[in-house]
């Protein structure tokens, strides 16, 4: 009977199954758990174990690092198969010999079935890049790709983050950061964009709530093991997220954030979006470490220009004048940045009602968006007749900027 790590393969897949989705085949069961021991092994961003895993596979680099093996044997069988050939073998054998003394005390498989078995007791999934919700943009990390995602919510819509764009900025925000976040999150909802922040105080925050004020899909990719709701502040924020958004982590459950943990976590931040956009930032600020990421990545950069006397703003004036960073002031600006064509024409529904008719304006600024309303309150509330309401109103329709429900009128735009 075959084993791997010291179980059996029905073993493996009691532990597994539970927990990692789709882990039908032994095959898949084995990867699950090769990368869920490694994310407990090495600290997120290592590029010796990114490296093993990229050449020997998950499966095989686990199995020369719990087997015994020397760094020189590891390094020889990395070289072997290395496309590099032997012209590194001196260089990996030095990386490898720091990497598995920062291992050796983490390589004990029975951690890893302690990461399954936390994990399913909270309703935790465990992603790998086999998987159809594994998002593809991680993949650009090369080396320094997560060994998979520890996820809380509704793990399908991970698929739907490939279209996000991340979303970043100061902890002590201010009221202009806060309220140019929400306008430009929301006009990215409409636009059915994806909003990946930190869920950090300040301008993530207000970014996770705008996108769940706006109906739209959010991520939060935390610090910490994903069972570990942080900051605690954020306790209720971070539920309502779950509920109908995803947060995931790389760190299995229990683990803490910590300073080097949040730097590395911003590499995922910036991989998941297809543009980042920083939204203040002090003149040292954690978001300028995203957006170097993003840089990095070759990802197309935003930074939203603040007054010139606020020390808040400072960071994002520094990567307009530094960095290839674009200055954005709306969320028009930013789907720009992802595909020129997705630029809204300077024509607004506000401008065509007025030429249809010269009290549209009125009319469709007293409707809203979400609560229905008659047309005997609509004319209360726009000054205007009945008649002339319900004539405003049938012109609005023909061009699709109302809908008449049942208790009745919405504005569509």
């Amino acid at each position: 009977m075959t084993t791997f790590c010291g179980f059996t393969d029905a073993e493996l897949a009691c532990i597994v199954r539970p927990v990692a989705r789709g882990a039908e085949t032994s095959h898949h069961v084995r990867e699950a758990f090769a990368r869920a021991a490694w994310s407990g092994i090495a600290e997120p961003g290592d590029r010796v174990a990114g490296m093993l895993r990229s050449i020997l596979g998950a499966q095989g680099a686990l199995e020369c690092v719990t087997s015994g093996d020397d760094a020189t044997s590891i390094a020889h069988r990395l070289s072997a198969e290395s496309a590099h050939g032997d012209e590194q073998l001196g260089e990996h054998e030095r990386e490898i010999t720091e990497a598995l003394e920062r291992w050796r005390p983490r390589l004990r498989s029975t951690e890893a079935t302690a990461h399954f078995e936390r994990a399913a007791r909270i309703g935790i999934c465990f992603v790998i890049p086999d998987d159809d919700a594994w998002p593809h943009s991680l993949n650009d990390l090369g080396h320094h790709q997560p060994p998979g995602l520890w996820v809380r919510g509704d793990v399908d819509r991970l698929r739907d983050s490939w279209r996000g764009i991340s979303v970043v900025g100061a902890r002590a925000s201010t009221g202009y950061g806060e309220h140019v976040t929400m306008e430009m999150v929301s006009g990215l909802c409409d636009r059915g964009f994806a909003i990946i922040s930190g869920a950090a105080y300040g301008i993530d925050g207000m970014a996770h709530r705008s996108a769940l004020a706006s109906e739209g899909l959010t991520v939060a990719v935390l610090a910490g093991g994903v069972d570990r709701l942080y900051p605690s502040g954020h306790d209720s924020l971070l539920k309502r997220i779950i509920d109908s958004g995803v947060v995931v982590g790389e760190l299995p459950c229990g683990w803490a954030p910590t300073r080097w943990r949040f730097l590395q976590r911003n590499r995922l931040i910036a991989a998941l979006g297809q543009a980042t956009i920083v939204i203040e930032a002090g003149w040292r600020s954690g978001s300028l470490n995203t957006a170097h990421h993003a840089l990095e990545l070759d990802r197309p950069l935003g930074a939203v220009p603040g007054p010139v006397t606020s020390a808040s703003s400072a960071g994002c004036h520094r990567l307009l004048r530094e960095t290839p960073a674009v200055c954005v002031t709306a969320a028009d600006e930013v789907a720009q940045l992802v595909n020129p064509s997705e630029a809204s024409s300077s024509i607004t529904p506000e401008s065509e009602a007025a030429a249809m008719h010269p009290s549209a304006t009125r009319v469709l600024d007293a409707l809203s968006k979400r609560t229905p309303k008659t047309v005997n309150v609509l004319a209360g509330e726009s000054g205007l007749s009945e008649s002339d309401v319900r004539a405003v109103m049938g012109l609005l329709a023909v061009n699709t900027l109302v809908i008449s429900r049942a208790d009745g009128w919405v504005r569509l735009t």
